[in-house]
């Protein structure tokens, strides 16, 4: 009985982990969709309380490996189509922002300043700033970005 419960315990931990801090396993690149943390911890745990039940239960030793294993495996495989499907609908990231065109809605300089960029949907307007004070109305292009801000200058 120690194996699955230290095997389940194990796998709770990396499910939690997995779950707070984000999927450990994201950057081995196993298999169509990655190796998913997630779906292995929900593996492990499954193998430790399936084999705990079936020792429980009175079955051989034998017999709760294998009920454990294929329980397992069903758990694993079930968790891993879910992370997959769900990790298929996120947005991709947004395009980058150097040399896009817009116009400046107002009064930009060293100080900070709005711009509207051409074909970015994410935001209707940015916060800007450049090295010369530029007048609103005026055509600008990306030349930096820092965090969700722009650094222009006039085209």
């Amino acid at each position: 009985m120690t194996v699955f419960l230290v095997i389940g315990g194990i796998g709770l931990v990396v499910l939690l982990a997995s779950l707070v801090f984000g999927d450990i396993f994201e950057s081995f690149d196993i298999g169509e969709g990655g190796f998913s943390g997630t779906a292995a911890g929900v593996g492990a745990v499954v193998f430790g309380a399936s084999g705990v039940i079936a020792l429980a239960q009175d079955l051989s030793t034998l017999w709760a490996y294998v009920i454990g294993a294929g329980f397992a495996v069903i758990a694993f495989l079930v968790a891993q189509g879910l992370v997959k499907r769900l990790s298929d609908t996120e947005d991709p990231p947004p395009p980058p922002l150097d040399g896009a065109y817009g116009m400046t809605t107002a009064t930009t300089g060293p100080g900070g300043g709005e711009v509207r960029l051409e074909g970015v949907q994410d935001l209707e307007a940015r916060l800007a700033w450049s090295d010369e004070q530029i007048a609103a109305g005026t055509r600008v292009v990306v030349v930096a970005v820092s965090g969700s801000r722009v650094h222009v200058r006039p085209v």
